[in-house]
């Protein structure tokens, strides 16, 4: 089977000798991972790879490199590049005001036990020029104290009070658990986690009594939110990943707690604290490097607080910077005193967000894609229509709604295509071509409207009265019919375009006809 490759246009800055760089991705690159939704949707009207957050990271990539350059140039050079790092400052700020989101803070939630956890942090080495507050709509988040500018570290934590797998290491129950077979090391943390949490002689005590005793994300959906998804993708998502932390808890308890009840004592250790550690890891976690070189899962006290958004300040913040052993956030876009300060979990769908971390962000989501299921032809020769997998989002995403994009992926409409036409085709107004079109474009309505139907009526509940998950599972059932409406008005709109054309070119033929 041939290998599926992607190609990645990166063009250079202008150096005199105009080049430019093309990569090779296959499917288990790394990057690939990381970029495919960008890639997958990046193929119309040559903009790349362009969104918000590649456009905030390309002008962060540049600032670095100019901040570096400045000790080797000559004193006209330097004149030269402080004027491009003022341009580009200037333009992460516009870019920033562009996507500022206003928050509110109620005054009336009681900090004090973030307040102590944030004094016992500092007497342990942690600065940080933000303070913890209650966003409304947000829950806990972190506040700009001042006024911060881009490359300003917001927050920094000495590696000593990183919760990691060190700890464990230095538990009474590692010994225990190095022992089982397939016992991995995010396992042994939960486990850690659920009885330190309990201990009053703990270094980090202060950091748990700040822990809710309910983290409300989807592996805590009632019945009634589950059957509230019916019809979506996120029902089967929620339900696979609650067996299978059910079968991770089966397989060591009550085994472990019968075997070793003076370390692993059942009170502590029932499925309902088991899930709890499940939803703070998953909630909180974050993969550090340390200055050893080993990516370690970790807790981070305080710097949990920070929430997540589409327009993030801090989007680099994985590495323990090796001369001070501590971890730095440092600002990828300014924050105004007052503002929260927010990072990037990273590039998830809303599905994702919702499962592990009990929320949907504000705004538009380019990472909310519906994967498609297909056979794909693997023996396909077009190197950058060969996926995989297809998806869609929101057609309100794309730029382009003209004839042949409809403002749907290239890669998705050519594979397509050729699953109607064994012919090459081109993007040319001819009638084979305007043909397979408008059968591809019915065909993708269909199944949408079809898709549309199983979301079922969601004006029937009762909102008002409905519990925190019921409403969190109606909000996201609302995000993906918005989805489908995109998607079916779009072909709907595609199909009027290619009638039109079509009717030109009968037309045109007819005339033909007649002028012989």
């Amino acid at each position: 089977m041939k290998e599926d490759k992607h190609v990645l246009c990166d063009n250079t800055s202008d150096t005199g000798d105009g080049c430019s760089m093309l990569v090779e991705l296959s499917d288990d690159d790394p990057f690939f991972d990381k970029k495919k939704v960008d890639l997958y949707f990046g193929q119309i009207d040559g903009m790349g790879l362009y969104s918000p957050r590649n456009e905030m990271e390309a002008l962060n990539s540049m600032l670095s490199l100019i901040n570096t350059s400045f000790s080797s140039q000559v004193h006209m050079q330097t004149h030269a590049l402080q004027d491009l790092q003022d341009a580009i400052v200037k333009r992460i700020h516009e870019f920033g005001a562009k996507y500022k989101v206003e928050n509110k803070i109620d005054k009336s939630y009681n900090c004090d036990k973030e307040k102590r956890l944030v004094e016992w942090a500092e007497n342990n080495g942690v600065k940080t020029r933000l303070q913890i507050a209650y966003i409304e709509g947000a829950g806990r988040g972190a506040i700009a104290m001042e006024d911060l500018e881009v490359g300003d570290i917001a927050m920094e934590i000495p590696a000593s009070i990183i919760i990691s797998e060190d700890l464990v290491h230095k538990s009474d129950m590692y010994q225990i658990l190095e022992k089982i077979d397939g016992m991995s090391s995010e396992t042994m943390l939960l486990l850690w986690t659920m009885k330190e949490k309990h201990n009053c002689n703990s270094q980090f005590k202060i950091y748990f009594d700040t822990l809710p005793e309910n983290f409300n994300t989807g592996l805590s959906f009632g019945v009634e939110a589950i059957m509230a998804l019916d019809g979506t993708l996120l029902f089967e998502e929620i339900m696979q990943a609650k067996e299978h932390l059910r079968v991770q808890y089966d397989e060591v308890f009550p085994a472990l707690s019968k075997d070793h009840p003076d370390i692993f004592p059942e009170k502590h250790y029932t499925w309902e604290q088991f899930l709890w550690a499940c939803e703070l890891w998953y909630a909180n976690s974050m993969k550090i490097m340390f200055a050893d070189g080993k990516l370690r899962t970790c807790l981070i006290p305080v710097a949990g607080f920070l929430n997540h958004s589409l327009h993030p300040h801090i989007v680099h913040y994985g590495k323990v910077d090796s001369a001070t052993n501590s971890l730095k956030f440092s600002l990828s876009s300014p924050c105004s005193v007052g503002e929260q300060c927010c990072l990037s979990y990273g590039r998830f769908s809303g599905s994702h967000l919702v499962t592990f971390y009990g929320f949907l962000p504000q705004g538009d989501n380019p990472y909310d894609v519906i994967p498609l299921d297909f056979d794909v032809d693997s023996t396909d020769d077009c190197p950058l229509s060969n996926w995989t997998t297809h998806m869609v989002r929101g057609t309100w995403l794309s730029n382009n709604q003209s004839i042949f994009y409809y403002g749907l992926p290239s890669p998705l409409l050519d594979f397509l295509r050729r699953a109607r036409s064994p012919m090459p085709l081109t993007k040319t107004l001819i009638e084979a071509n305007l043909e397979v079109d408008k059968q591809v474009l019915e065909d993708l309505q269909s199944t949408f409207n079809d898709m549309l139907e199983n979301l079922g009526d969601t004006d029937l509940v009762d909102r008002k009265n409905a519990s925190w998950d019921v409403k969190l599972a109606l909000e996201f059932k609302e995000m993906q019919r918005r989805i489908f409406s995109s998607i079916t008005t779009s072909c709907s709109t595609g199909v009027q375009l290619v009638e039109y054309e079509l009717s030109k070119c009968k037309a045109e033929d007819k005339d033909k006809v007649l002028a012989r």
